[in-house]
C-alpha cells in the first residue's frame, strides 16, 4: 500500500518503542497489499445467520496453534519447539517482580495486600496507571491528543455478523482501531481480512481475552504472542499495537509486551456497551446516556486541550449499533474521529511498511472536501484507492503534547468474567 507520507509529527517521538529483544516466527504466505476475500454469504449477506455460518481459517492446522478460545500455551505449544525458542531468547532476569494476581472470594481482583496508593508496578486495575514505574518499558497510549478528537476504538472482532457496520464506516469513510481476538482471528478469517483490506487499524486483543495479570509469564507471552501470529498468518500485517482484555495490565505484563516490541492502547472513555442486558444495572439506557454524556463533553469543552480514545465493541449487532446510531451526533460535537494510529502520528504500526498511516496533519483535507462538511484525508488502504479518514469540522490542526444481534458464546462468557473479577 503505498501513500503520500508528510513529515512524522513529533507525537511519534514520544511514543518510541523500546528495542525488543524476543525472537518471533511470525509467518505468512498473505500480502497484505494484495487481499483477495472470497464473495461468498458470509462476507456478502447482511443477515447474521448467513454471515456466522461456520467456515474456518484455509489451510488451517491446529496442531501448532493453542486450543481456540483456551489460554495461549494450551495444546502443548509453552513446550513446543517454537514457543520455547521465544521465551529463551528473552532475559527474564529484568522481568518485574509483580506477582501474579489472584480472584478474591468476593470476585474481584485481590487488591488487600497491595499499595494501591504508591502503586508500585502501575496497575491499570488498580487506579488507571499508564506510565510505567519500571525503566524500559513501552508506556500506555491513552487518549488522542489533538483537542476535540474521538479516539474510535472497538474491541473484540472480528465478529462474524459485521459486514454492515464495516458497510457504515466504508460509506462514512471512517477508520478506526479494530482490536481482535486471537482466537476470532482463525474463526472468522474474512472478517479479519476486511479490516485490513478497508483501512482499518488492526492491533491485538490477546489470544483468548483473559485477564493478563492473573496469568503467569509463559501464559502472558503467550496470549500476545500467538493473537500476532493468528493476524500475522491471516492478513500479512504484524501489529505493533495491542490492548489487554478489560485494561488489566501492570508492569510485568508491560514488560513482556515491550519484548515483542508492543505497545499498550488504553482508552479514558468507556461506553459499557457490551454489558448492556447482560449485567445487572446496565442496559441499553445506560449505553446511550453514556455516549451521549461523552458527546456533550464534546461540546462544553471537556477536550478543549486533548482528545480522548473511547472504548466501544464490536461484539454483537447490538454494540455495533450503538456506534451508528450516535455517529452523526459524534461528528457534530467533535472536530475529528479518528483511529488511533492515525491522531498519534505513527505511520507504521506495523512490522510491515508496506502498509503505512498518514501523520494527523497531513490527514486532514480542506473544509468543503467531502460531503455532509466532513474533511477528509488518506488513511491506511490498498494504493489507488479513495479511502478516507473522517474530520467531522474544519479548522486549526493542533498536534499538542503527547500524554499517557449475534453473540459470540465464547468471548461473552470471556468477558462477562472479565468484569466480576473488576467488580
Amino acid at each position: 500500500m503505498a501513500f503520500k507520507i508528510a513529515a512524522l509529527s513529533l507525537i511519534i517521538s514520544s511514543f518510541v518503542a523500546v528495542n525488543a529483544t524476543a525472537v518471533t516466527n511470525y509467518t505468512s504466505t498473505v500480502d497484505p497489499t494484495k487481499l483477495v476475500i472470497p464473495s461468498v454469504p458470509q462476507t456478502t449477506s447482511l443477515d447474521p445467520t448467513a454471515e456466522c455460518a461456520v467456515y474456518g481459517s484455509p489451510n488451517f492446522n491446529p496442531a501448532v496453534w493453542p486450543s481456540i478460545w483456551q489460554i495461549g500455551t494450551t495444546n502443548g505449544m509453552n513446550t513446543s519447539a517454537e514457543f520455547v525458542a521465544l521465551r529463551n531468547s528473552i532475559d527474564w532476569t529484568k522481568v518485574p517482580a509483580a506477582p501474579v494476581r489472584t480472584v478474591a472470594a468476593s470476585g474481584g481482583l485481590d487488591m488487600s495486600t497491595y499499595d494501591v496508593h504508591a502503586d508500585p508496578y502501575c496497575w491499570w486495575s488498580a487506579g488507571q496507571c499508564s506510565t510505567p514505574k519500571t525503566p524500559g518499558i513501552n508506556a500506555d497510549i491513552v487518549e488522542c491528543p489533538q483537542p476535540q478528537t474521538w479516539g474510535l476504538t472497538f474491541d473484540d472482532g472480528p465478529n462474524c455478523s459485521h459486514n454492515a457496520f464495516y458497510d457504515f464506516l466504508a460509506q462514512q469513510k471512517q477508520k478506526a482501531s479494530m482490536f481482535y481476538i486471537g482466537s476470532n482471528v482463525i474463526d472468522w478469517p474474512y472478517g479479519a481480512m476486511r479490516g485490513v483490506k478497508d483501512g482499518h487499524h488492526i492491533a491485538a486483543h490477546t489470544w483468548s481475552h483473559r485477564m493478563m495479570t492473573t496469568l503467569t509469564n509463559d501464559e502472558v507471552l503467550a496470549e500476545l504472542y500467538y493473537s500476532v501470529k493468528a493476524i500475522k498468518y491471516i492478513t500479512g500485517v504484524t501489529p505493533l499495537y495491542w490492548r489487554p482484555a478489560l485494561g488489566d495490565i501492570d508492569d510485568r505484563v508491560r514488560w513482556i509486551a515491550t519484548q515483542l516490541n508492543m505497545t499498550a492502547i488504553l482508552w479514558n472513555l468507556d461506553t459499557d456497551d457490551w454489558a448492556a442486558n447482560v449485567v445487572p444495572g446496565i442496559t441499553e439506557a445506560t449505553v446511550n446516556t453514556n455516549y451521549e454524556n461523552f458527546i456533550t463533553m464534546g461540546k462544553n469543552g471537556t477536550f478543549s486541550k486533548n482528545g480522548n480514545i473511547v472504548l466501544s465493541h464490536e461484539i454483537n449487532n447490538m454494540t455495533m449499533s450503538f456506534m451508528m446510531n450516535h455517529y452523526p451526533e459524534i461528528k457534530a460535537a467533535y472536530t475529528n474521529i479518528l483511529d488511533v494510529a492515525t491522531c498519534m502520528g505513527i505511520q507504521y504500526p506495523y512490522v510491515e511498511k508496506t502498509v503505512s498511516f498518514t501523520p494527523f496533519s497531513s490527514s486532514i483535507a480542506p473544509a468543503g472536501s467531502a460531503s455532509a462538511g466532513s474533511s477528509v484525508g488518506s488513511g491506511s488502504a490498498p494504493a489507488g484507492s479513495s479511502a478516507a479518514q473522517t474530520s467531522t469540522k474544519s479548522g486549526p490542526n493542533s498536534a499538542g503534547s503527547s500524554v499517557h444481534s449475534s453473540y459470540n458464546g465464547p468471548l461473552f462468557i470471556a468477558a462477562l468474567f472479565g468484569l466480576l473479577v473488576l467488580a
